[in-house]
């Protein structure tokens, strides 16, 4: 009989590391701590030189809301960068490779333009969205579209390598993807939950959203089109037709708006994203989506 116990430093590995190195579990843990220490390394800073040129501390401003967005990607992206040098993965890995980066983003910038102003169509047709006229004219409408769209693709950025970046293609490793996916999607859903002009409709639509942007992923193995589509559909609803966006307007938007009737079809304080006509728009883009893009055989290993 042999008596002898497996050896403490063999347990501990196999506690901590599995066939594919550092157990996903794991991985996401590390990954949100150097999350947490790189965005409080940029944070403290610009927050300081927002406070010295007397810039408040909001998303309703494109300055406050491009530092604010690029603060929390670079914050992601670092801690990105050390996770893939410790996995032996390339520098810049989870979603933002790719060697058809700019037509993945332009394509994905134009349908989201397309989606969201067919939504703000259906409900203007359909008596649930009243155009108030224009507000902004001239070098004002012009500076705000172009401030608004930086700010917009660092919210794009941001948003998207956080979900859909290293913490969906860790856990892909441990539940495989369309696990992760549905994971994730939910929990994009749930932090819509901190806006205070958002609804039940505008959180599962969020959900819904972020199931259509895995679809991309899946797909197209990286998150360009994904980036562009969820940052021109913010611009687009925020500062083109200056709708509400999960019940916050913009200062700077190009027409005014104002929901009526029924909240459930016009989306109300929460502004499109809490109509439910949204969903069958997101069901089309899903199918339109598997239509084209099967036809390239894209789909990851």
């Amino acid at each position: 009989m042999n008596d002898e116990l497996t050896p403490p430093s063999s347990l501990l590995r196999r506690i901590f590391t599995g066939a594919q190195g550092i157990r996903a579990g794991w991985s996401i843990g590390i990954f949100f701590i150097l999350m947490g220490i790189f965005t409080a390394m940029f944070f403290f800073p610009a927050k300081m030189l927002l406070e010295k040129n007397n810039i408040p501390l909001s998303d309703s401003q494109p300055i406050s809301t491009m530092v604010g967005e690029l603060v929390g990607f670079l914050g992601i992206l670092c801690a990105s960068i050390v996770m893939a040098y410790i996995e032996h993965k390339p520098l810049i890995s989870y979603g933002l490779n790719g060697t058809q980066r700019i037509k993945n983003f332009v394509l994905g910038s134009v349908c989201g333009i397309a989606a969201l102003s067919l939504l703000v169509g259906t409900l203007f047709l359909s008596g649930f969205l009243y155009f108030d006229g224009q507000t902004l004219f001239g070098w004002s409408a012009v500076h705000y579209a172009f401030a608004w769209g930086i700010a917009f693709i660092f919210v794009g950025l941001y948003e998207e390598y956080f979900m859909r970046g290293y913490l969906q293609a860790t856990l892909t490793r441990g539940i495989g993807f369309w696990w992760s996916a549905l994971i994730f999607s939910c929990a994009f859903g749930c932090l819509h939950l901190a806006n205070k002009g958002e609804s039940p409709v505008g959180i599962i639509a969020a959900a819904l959203v972020g199931l259509v942007f895995c679809i991309s992923l899946w797909y197209l193995k990286n998150l360009w089109w994904a980036i562009g589509f969820h940052s021109a559909w913010d611009w687009t609803e925020s500062y083109l037709w200056g709708t509400a966006d999960s019940g916050k307007i913009v200062q700077g938007h190009l027409f005014s708006v104002h929901p009526q009737g029924n909240i459930l079809w016009s989306g109300g304080a929460t502004g499109p994203e809490g109509s439910l006509f949204i969903v069958p728009l997101l069901l089309f883009i899903a199918v339109l989506m598997w239509l084209v893009w099967k036809k390239k055989n894209l789909t990851l290993p």
